[in-house]
């Protein structure tokens, strides 16, 4: 973390915007208080990875609390990880309070490019105070993608191949055809490692009361629909359980939790309730995956479509 000794010296202009901005934020941070109480409840603050799970607006009101210290101690690592998951679904206040964080060098390093960058967003979204303030930070010479840069929480190391157990042959074989195909298909290999550990512990033979088979536990009828032959065949299985996590990571744009939610109660399931089901099976699953894989989101691209191309090729040659 960053020490600060110099003294920020506001021309009239920004004190006038600090100063009615401060008076909203009362009653901004109020509504934000409210909301991050009646979604956590009362009693001990929540983990940064179970606010993760709810909506913007929590979010924005947790990050607020630690940016500022509001019954809790002020962390802007946290704050900083909380802002941006919120402003990357678009939360106009969580942009605008990254921007200010940046334009202050608030527990991060100053930076007017990002700071403008983030002002950019919300002032589209109609957020006067981050109109204002867009005409007081230096513009770069060339634009600057909104970015979140700075302190974050140090979340748990993903359950990498390092340190996985490889004394077993069986065990070496998914790790290493995992890493060959992670490319292909455009996944982090720690989240397929994530999900292969809760699923079957890495055991090729597994199979569920439900009927699900191999390393991946693939049901009878996505084995069918990613065009695997062979639910048994390490290679064969994987093909198909990382096309089919890949699909679903396209499906949501990116969000880990609702893909891996997806995975465990299908994906009907969770566009019904708008997030991961009542199913205490599939919270628990959604809670063990994301303790091997801190990470709630994961990029989304090409590999989306090489999923649904290997699909439908694997279909058409069956």
């Amino acid at each position: 973390m960053l020490s600060f000794t110099a003294v920020l010296v506001r021309p009239p202009a920004v004190r006038s915007i600090v100063a009615s901005h401060r008076i909203s934020a009362l009653l901004l941070g109020l509504t934000a208080a409210l909301a991050a109480h009646a979604a956590v409840g009362a009693g001990a603050s929540p983990s940064v990875q179970r606010i993760l799970r709810f909506d913007a607006v929590t979010q924005t009101a947790w990050g607020e609390r630690y940016e500022h210290g509001e019954g809790v101690a002020r962390d802007y690592g946290k704050a900083v990880q909380l802002y941006c998951a919120a402003a990357r679904q678009g939360n106009p206040r969580a942009q605008y309070r990254l921007g200010w964080m940046y334009a202050n060098g608030r527990g991060v390093t100053r930076d007017d490019g990002l700071a403008a960058a983030w002002f950019q967003l919300a002032a589209k979204q109609g957020d006067e105070h981050a109109g204002r303030m867009l005409a007081h930070v230096a513009k770069p010479a060339k634009p600057v993608k909104a970015r979140c840069v700075g302190p974050r929480v140090p979340l748990p190391r993903p359950l990498m191949a390092a340190r996985l157990d490889l004394k077993s042959p069986q065990r070496k074989t998914v790790v290493d055809t995992v890493q060959r195909l992670a490319d292909r298909y455009g996944l982090d290999p720690h989240l397929v490692f994530a999900v292969i550990q809760a699923e079957s512990a890495f055991d090729p033979r597994a199979v569920s009361p439900k009927g699900a088979m191999g390393v991946m536990q693939l049901m009878p009828d996505t084995a069918e629909r990613f065009g695997v032959r062979d639910p048994f065949d390490v290679e064969d299985n994987l093909k198909g359980g990382m096309a089919y996590l890949r699909w679903l990571l396209g499906q949501f744009d990116g969000s880990v939790v609702h893909a891996v939610a997806a995975y465990n109660a299908g994906e009907q399931a969770v566009s019904r309730y708008g997030g991961v089901p009542p199913y205490e099976e599939t919270q628990t699953y959604v809670q063990r995956v994301t303790s091997y894989y801190p990470h709630p989101n994961h990029p989304v691209g090409e590999g989306a479509r090489v999923a649904r191309r290997t699909a439908a090729a694997r279909q058409g040659d069956s």
